[in-house]
């Protein structure tokens, strides 16, 4: 198995492989975007010379970080039972609208704010009700010839590079405020974003796809060591072949892109919450610890921090002559 990371050790920065126990740093001038940009093949070239003949660190020794910088993320909303459950929780409304079910529909988020595992995760501004989300991320890489601009399923599955555990933290307050006006999500969303805690090559995934193209892998959620939620990552509506072809519709996907599946079934509180017609299991808290698992993948763990005081948005100037 490659696993591709990022992680600080003895004072610097490094990118490489994690093989076992033991992680082997790429050659100087050399980082995760290089292997991107090798595409998978000329990527797994480098993991074995770098294995076979690099002097690693043991794992136990470094901090991991989150195994890339993505330029862009795409986040869809792939999983009809989070559909359900959320748009209870948000809107108070059942079932799920119909142009669900006709295109998969996503949103750009923020990748600065990305996060690794182990790091502390702090509770925006004004949010109350801060929330996880269980996910499976594909990376993009180059394939030969192509430009990653209006591709078929079959060309956008040879795009995919690797995938990465996602958690889209939520600030679920802010969220159903500015959602309201028909635009969004934004500042319920972009305040963070945890990837890891490596990625793992597309090649160990490609003999466990089912006929349809999804993959059976399980999907899983704790919060202070009690499970939340479970899921199969092949209930999403599409499999990823096809989010990534409709994301290059009449635009483009490059190379380090990050492309998430959306909220597993059960992977939220906000779901839940929807179901169970309160706040049970409470929102997240300082000091509570949010596990994630997915089979094939790893783990990731981070911790909830202090909330930040802000300062109060402005509001807008009624329009001149409206007397209101």
């Amino acid at each position: 198995m490659v696993k591709i990371a990022r992680w600080n050790h003895d004072g610097g920065t490094q990118s490489g492989f994690v093989d076992g126990d033991t992680c082997f740093a790429l050659p100087q001038g050399q980082d995760v975007q290089t292997l991107f940009d090798a595409g998978l093949d000329g990527a797994l070239d480098v993991a074995r010379r770098t294995i076979g003949s690099g002097t690693g660190v043991p794992l136990a020794d470094v901090q991991l970080l989150a195994p890339l910088q993505p330029a862009t993320m795409r986040d869809f909303v792939a999983f009809e039972e989070h559909v359900e459950g959320v748009r209870k929780s948000i809107d108070g409304a059942a079932g799920v609208v119909p142009e669900w079910y006709e295109a998969p529909t996503f949103y750009f988020t923020n990748p600065h704010t990305v996060t690794g595992t182990g790091e502390v995760v702090g509770i925006p501004a004004g949010c109350t009700d801060l929330d996880f989300e269980t996910e499976v991320a594909a990376v993009v890489g180059r394939v030969p010839g192509s430009d990653g601009r209006n591709l078929s399923a079959e060309e956008a599955h040879r795009h995919i590079f690797g995938y990465t555990i996602l958690n889209d933290w939520s600030a679920r307050d802010l969220q159903r405020r500015e959602m309201k006006v028909g635009l969004g999500p934004c500042k319920g969303k972009d305040f963070a974003n945890t990837l890891g805690p490596w990625i793992v090559t597309a090649d160990e995934f490609e003999n466990r796809h089912d006929a349809e193209g999804f993959l059976p892998i399980a999907m899983s959620v704790e919060v202070n060591g009690k499970q939340i939620g479970q899921d199969l990552l092949s209930n999403m509506g599409w499999p990823f072949a096809e989010l990534v072809a409709y994301a290059s519709q009449d635009s483009v996907v490059r190379p380090g892109d990050v492309l998430g599946s959306g909220t597993c079934g059960s992977g939220c509180l906000a779901e839940l919450w929807g179901r169970n017609g309160s706040q049970t299991p409470p929102p997240l808290a300082t000091g509570d610890a949010v596990r994630m698992t997915v089979e094939g993948i790893g783990t990731i763990e981070n911790t909830v921090g202090e909330g930040r005081r802000g300062i109060a948005p402005l509001a807008a100037r009624p329009r001149p002559g409206t007397g209101r």
